[in-house]
């Protein structure tokens, strides 16, 4: 308990299975589930014996598991909507996962002459998370809106699709994209950006 460091205090510790051979000394064979971070809250995390809930479920041996423990990031909103976000930037799901989990959690040995932010990272932990792994904000203030910005999320994000339709269209005589700019509706906030994007700034400023 005390050395588990994280943005939540709250965690949830779950031990259950069944004894296979009715002896004490079976208590290896219980399954063990590990929760941190409040289960009600938008970021938390499961971590649990995958191979004894295949062995629950399936009947699988402990010891022909292909895996035996798992790490579980459980989002929703914001947090998700960020998490997404990066992954579709980067495509690398590995640097998601962990920057995710550096910025939320990490396990530290207990130094009692120091104060426990300042303890050393536990080594086993240390080795889970990998070297010089970034950390990764789930929330951000909002930012002022920038032409620039949008563009460049269309160009990354949108542009191969358009591409892509346009060249269907062009090769099977077909009409999706003036279906799907016939079809969009712009919203308040649209029509107050087109105005502040194509009215000069003397104009804006008088008005």
């Amino acid at each position: 308990k005390r050395e588990y460091i994280g943005k939540s205090r709250s965690y949830k510790f779950y031990q259950s299975g069944e004894l296979i051979k009715h002896r004490e000394d079976d208590r290896e064979y219980m399954g063990r589930t590990l929760y941190l971070g409040s289960l009600k809250s938008d970021v938390y995390f499961c971590i649990y014996e995958k191979d004894y809930e295949q062995y629950v479920k399936l009947g699988t041996p402990l010891e022909e598991a292909d895996i035996i423990n798992r790490f579980e990031i459980r989002l929703r909103n914001e947090r998700a909507y960020y998490a997404v976000r990066d992954l579709l930037t980067y495509y690398d799901a590995e640097q998601t996962a962990f920057s995710i989990i550096n910025q939320y959690v990490r396990f530290v040995d207990e130094e009692p002459d120091k104060r426990k932010n300042d303890w050393k990272l536990n080594d086993r932990w240390a080795w889970f998370i990998g070297d010089n792994r970034q950390s990764l904000k789930l929330t951000t203030k909002p930012e002022p809106y920038t032409l620039d910005r949008t563009l460049r999320w269309v160009q990354r994000q949108v542009a191969p699709t358009l591409k892509m339709l346009k060249k269907i269209d062009k090769g099977n005589g077909t009409d999706y994209m003036e279906t799907i700019e016939q079809q969009a509706k712009l919203t308040e906030k649209h029509e107050m950006i087109i105005k502040q994007q194509t009215t000069p700034a003397k104009d804006l400023v008088e008005s």
